[in-house]
């Protein structure tokens, strides 16, 4: 993974490899500007005097996931990825979160004050108004985009903006043929298929193969091309089922027909959930000042079939937009990053029905100078618990705090052993190693003029 580095004025520059930063704080012309992403700070020069390139950051946006990669391009056109990173959004536990909140308040007021007037009955939502849900993906995105352009001399963004259109893809009937069979059409259905059956065969779970679209009701029956009527399968259960239909083919197998047909009636939220999303994201992203282009999802796909790349949310980012070649995207470590919030505002607990319980919360989120949630390095000289603990603390009162490193827990460590590395601010980390695999060239299945 490469490391940032900025001049003395916290100017951005080209990032280096960690050797010559190690050897840069090793000499003493550079020291710790942020953990993560590691960045360090020059102290003996500006950006008037580096040189420095053109840098883009990809963008593949998701419901659950977002991608980000930081790639720069050569004399010939061809992509060196600098940086490659994950985002874990936190929407799903927002949406909890509210729906726990609004039972419990509606228990409240049927119990206490049922004569009011309802007041969310005669209240208007602002235009450009997102659920908080949903709003959390937007706000998330743009934190990462700033922090990027602020560790980064970046000059341009490329996003992934293709939308599932559900309400088309339900009825074909919906506008001319040229619109409805034009040159995306195959490739935009089978990456919602794909999505919507996880990626494996509908008929026996296998992952392995290339994967076909086969009619539930066949053809021959009266089927129609209705994406309602199409499943993935691998190519053996595609010539076994033949023109028979699901209930006849899987006739041995009641659950797995159960579950297909179950995924063929549930919508899927994601999608739906980025169709919402995606318009506020590309206005934040236009905000920025910076040049933004749109890619769809089949170009991208496109990309990453004919350079032989495995499917992932940052190696996505890294196939978004123009690309003739990706080099060093094996070299590079990912940083995940998990979305965990700035804590609860609550100061006690609340059984199921709304009343409180337990002892009241602490006062103060500063105990000693630390907070929950910091990253923090602790030195024990002595005792079971001797050793350096470096990860995440969880503070108490009392002044003995809880570490939780990568592999356990540590607990009761005096606070006077403990080190600020990082301050909280609202993500935890991690590091994964990127699967070392030597990429097969396809043959290209969908032609680039049509792009």
């Amino acid at each position: 993974m490469k490391v940032f580095v900025l001049d003395r004025h916290k100017k951005p520059l080209m990032p280096c490899t960690p050797r010559r930063a190690r050897k840069l704080m090793e000499s003493g012309r550079a020291r710790v500007h942020k953990r993560f992403p590691f960045t360090i700070r020059l102290t003996d020069r500006t950006l008037k005097e580096s040189a420095v390139q053109d840098v883009e950051l990809r963008i593949d946006p998701g419901s659950r996931h977002t991608g980000f990669a930081v790639v720069r391009k050569d004399e010939d056109g061809e992509d060196h990825v600098l940086h490659l990173s994950q985002l874990e959004h936190r929407g799903q536990e927002i949406h909890l979160g509210l729906e726990k909140r609004a039972s419990i308040r509606r228990g409240r007021r049927s119990r206490k004050t049922w004569y009011r007037e309802p007041r969310f009955d005669n209240r208007t939502r602002p235009e450009g108004w997102l659920p908080p849900s949903l709003d959390h993906r937007v706000l998330t995105t743009r934190t990462w985009v700033e922090r990027y352009m602020s560790l980064l001399p970046l000059s341009s963004i490329s996003f992934e903006y293709a939308a599932f259109d559900t309400q088309l893809m339900q009825n074909p009937e919906i506008s001319g043929v040229e619109y409805q069979r034009g040159e995306l059409q195959g490739y935009e259905i089978r990456q919602y298929l794909y999505a919507k059956f996880g990626h494996k065969c509908a008929y026996c779970g296998t992952e392995e193969g290339k994967m076909e679209l086969d009619h539930v009701v066949p053809r021959s029956k009266g089927g129609s091309d209705r994406v309602s009527n199409l499943v993935p399968c691998c190519h053996g259960c595609n010539q076994r089922k033949g023109n028979r239909s699901i209930e006849e083919f899987l006739a041995h197998d009641v659950e797995r027909l159960a579950w297909i047909r179950s995924r063929q009636k549930a919508p899927l939220k994601d999608a739906t959930a980025m169709n919402i999303v995606r318009p506020a994201i590309l206005g934040m992203l236009h905000s920025t000042g910076l040049p933004v282009s749109c890619w769809s999802t089949a170009r991208t796909k496109w990309n990453r079939d004919r350079l032989g790349i495995p499917k992932d949310h940052h190696l996505d980012a890294a196939c978004v937009g123009d690309v003739i070649a990706i080099h060093d995207w094996q070299e590079q470590d990912v940083l995940m990053v998990k979305a965990c919030g700035h804590g609860s505002r609550k100061r006690r607990h609340v059984d199921r029905y709304g009343f409180p319980y337990g002892h009241p919360f602490m006062k103060e989120k500063l105990v000693h100078g630390f907070q929950t949630g910091d990253m923090v390095k602790a030195d024990v000289q002595k005792g079971k618990k001797a050793g350096i603990h470096i990860g995440k603390v969880s503070v108490r009162s009392t002044g003995r705090f809880n570490i939780k490193t990568a592999t356990k827990t540590v607990q009761s460590i005096g606070w006077k052993n403990c080190t600020i590395l990082q301050r909280k601010d609202g993500y935890e980390y991690s590091i994964a190693k990127q699967e070392r695999i030597h990429p097969i060239g396809k043959p290209d299945g969908f032609p680039a003029e049509n792009l």
